[in-house]
């Protein structure tokens, strides 16, 4: 195989199983990272599971909802069903929490991780192929689309709250966006142009490089150096750390980088050489 091959190939990769599989691993754990939701698997495991089907589908959920098609139509796809509902069990009730201590081991989460990044590409191409097939050329509603598709999960997560009786609106995710939420919104945007012929750049091209962008920028955020982790008090809000999670990885190289208004709130003004 040529290089030149290798975007073309790689946008052809089929999502089920292996994908899949990564994307309810990393969304399952993910919830049960979240404050109090241990107590909710034993006291309601039917809410537990429920919001487990929010944190794996709620991309298709919401975008159904925005095209006025049916919310619970991914109820339909009974092998992913079943698949989301095997790796819900296994995270909150398996045995001296063995399947959570294997995906503790930080290489297979690291892999885990970024398979999830993957799909996420998927999903916001999916998302305004099928925005554009409903409204053609309608670029706002394929951007809104494809956002939905790929960050449903973050975007509902009021709803997905309240499914465990928690209610946090400050955490509603378009009054302070967590970095899942603004990359894929930026995807959507590339997506959305290349596919209105504004962006003079292959699909496949485009699929690969953003790729590439979300699985490295995952895993560096992933495993912060140890200076940033004594620094920031919120550890979701990865993108007030960005400015110095580049510093520090830039050894050897100089880098200029000031603090703006887009990456951070409180950082001052950083100018350091390496």
């Amino acid at each position: 195989m040529e290089l030149w091959q290798v975007p073309l190939s790689f946008s052809r990769l089929r999502m089920f199983p292996f994908f899949d599989l990564a994307h309810y691993v990393a969304s399952v754990l993910a919830l049960k990272e979240q404050r109090g939701v241990v107590e909710v698997s034993v006291r309601s495991p039917l809410a537990c599971w429920f919001s487990a089907m929010l944190y794996c589908f709620g991309g298709s959920v919401l975008s159904s909802l925005m095209l006025g098609e049916p919310p619970v139509a991914f109820l339909a796809k009974t092998i992913n069903i079943l698949l989301a509902s095997s790796v819900w069990y296994l995270v909150f009730y398996c045995p001296e929490d063995i399947f959570c201590r294997c995906f503790s081991f930080l290489p297979l989460r690291l892999l885990v991780a970024g398979m999830k990044e993957v799909t996420r590409t998927w999903k916001i191409t999916d998302g305004i192929a099928h925005a554009d097939i409903v409204y053609k050329d309608a670029w706002l509603v394929m951007v809104a689309v494809g956002w939905a598709r790929g960050a449903g999960g973050g975007l509902i997560s009021n709803f997905e709250q309240l499914v465990r009786g928690v209610w946090k609106p400050e955490t509603n995710e378009l009054l302070q966006m967590s970095y899942p939420v603004k990359a894929t919104l930026i995807g959507a945007v590339l997506f959305s142009l290349q596919r209105r012929q504004y962006l003079p750049i292959a699909r496949h091209n485009l699929m690969f490089l953003y790729t590439i962008f979300l699985v490295v920028f995952k895993w560096l955020l992933s495993v912060p150096p140890p200076e940033i982790l004594e620094d920031v008090e919120d550890g979701g809000q990865y993108w007030n750390v960005l400015p110095v999670l580049l510093l520090s990885l830039g050894n050897h190289l100089e880098l200029r980088i000031k603090g703006t208004h887009l990456f951070c709130h409180a950082w001052r003004e950083i100018s350091v050489t390496l």
